[in-house]
C-alpha cells in the first residue's frame, strides 16, 4: 500500500485497496476521487454507480458515501481544506476571496449525486494531467511546489466548476425535460450575492419570460418558491463560511445580501433550527445536508 500525503491546505493521497472501510468525515470542503485502476460501485446517500479506470467523483463531507470494490482499486484523494482558505495561511500568494467563492459555488451546488462528475474526454484528459502534476510535485513538496499546486488547484476548480454546470446537479423534486431550468438554478447560484439580478424582472429578461410567469414556473419545476429556493441558497453558503472560513458575520451579512447581523441571525435561525452560535458549537452542516442522506422510503 502507498500513501502519498502533502500538508496542509492540501490533502493528497494515492492508495490501493480491496475493500473499502468508512474514513473519518470532516466538515470541510470536498474531496476529488479519481480512479486509476479498478473497477466497482460507488455509493451515495442510498444511489448506486458503477466505476471502472478514470471514473471522477466528488464527494461530499458527510457519512454518506461508500465504495464497493470489484477488482483491487487504486485511489487517488484530492482534498480541499478549510486552512487554505483562512487568512493566515502562509506562503499563499492567491485571491482567498475568489478561491473560496469557487469551492464553495461547488460545495452548495453539487447535490450528492452519484455518477461521474467529468462530461468531456478533453476535461477528464486535462484533469488526469493536473493530478499527475500534483502528485508528482507532492513528493517533494517543498516551499517552490506550493505555487506550482496552487496554480494546479485553481484549474481543478475551473474544471469542476464547468463541468457541474453541465450536468442536472441542482436540486429538483424530479427530471424534467425544460433545460432552462438547469440554466435558470445555475444562473441564480452563480449570482447569489448580486440580489439585483435576482429580482423577477431581471430573471425574465434573462430567460424571455412574462414577468408574471417567472414565479409560477419556477415553483412548477423546483417545488418551492423562488424566495425560498434563493434564501436556502444563501444560507448554504452561510453554513460554508461559518465552519471553513474566518469570514465575520458582518462580512457574511454584508457580501450576501442580508440587511445585517441581526437579520442573518434569525433567518438562519428559522430554517437551520439552530442559533448561529450553536451551529458552529455543533461542527455540522444542517441546510447543506438537509433531505441527504435518508435511506428510502420503505413500500
Amino acid at each position: 500500500m502507498q500513501v502519498l500525503e502533502a500538508h496542509k491546505p492540501f490533502e493528497i493521497q494515492e492508495i490501493e485497496l480491496t475493500d473499502w472501510k468508512q474514513r473519518p468525515v470532516k466538515n470541510n470542503f470536498f474531496e476529488l476521487v479519481l480512479i486509476k485502476e479498478g473497477s466497482g460501485t460507488q455509493c451515495i446517500n442510498y444511489n448506486h454507480y458503477p466505476y471502472t479506470k478514470d471514473s471522477v467523483f466528488l464527494l461530499p463531507p458527510l457519512k454518506c458515501h461508500s465504495f464497493a470494490i470489484t477488482r483491487p482499486t487504486r485511489f487517488v484523494f484530492l482534498k480541499f481544506t478549510d486552512s487554505f482558505f483562512k487568512k493566515g495561511s502562509r506562503g499563499m500568494h492567491i485571491d482567498r476571496n475568489e478561491w473560496f467563492n469557487e469551492a464553495a459555488y461547488i460545495l452548495s451546488n453539487y447535490n450528492q449525486l452519484p455518477g461521474d462528475i467529468i462530461k468531456t474526454d478533453l476535461d477528464r484528459q486535462h484533469l488526469q494531467n493536473l493530478v499527475t502534476m500534483i502528485l508528482q510535485e507532492s513528493r517533494s513538496y517543498e516551499r517552490e511546489s506550493v505555487q506550482l499546486i496552487t496554480s494546479l488547484m485553481t484549474s481543478i476548480l475551473e474544471l469542476l466548476i464547468r463541468n457541474i454546470k453541465k450536468g442536472s446537479y441542482f436540486e429538483m423534486a424530479q427530471k424534467v425535460s425544460d433545460e432552462r431550468i438547469t440554466k435558470m438554478l445555475a444562473y441564480i447560484n452563480e449570482h447569489i450575492d448580486k440580489p439585483e439580478l435576482l429580482k423577477i424582472d431581471n430573471l425574465a429578461k434573462t430567460f424571455m419570460m412574462s414577468p408574471t410567469y417567472v414565479s409560477e414556473y419556477f415553483r412548477k419545476q423546483v417545488k418551492i418558491s423562488l424566495r425560498e429556493y434563493i434564501i436556502k441558497a444563501k444560507l448554504k453558503l452561510v453554513e460554508i463560511r461559518l465552519l471553513n472560513s474566518d469570514f465575520t458575520l458582518s462580512e457574511i451579512a454584508d457580501d450576501l445580501g442580508f440587511t445585517d447581523v441581526s437579520h442573518l441571525s434569525k433567518t438562519f435561525k428559522r430554517y437551520a433550527g439552530t442559533s448561529i452560535r450553536e451551529f458552529k458549537n455543533n461542527g455540522e452542516y444542517m441546510v447543506l445536508k438537509r433531505n441527504s442522506c435518508a435511506a428510502p422510503a420503505q413500500v
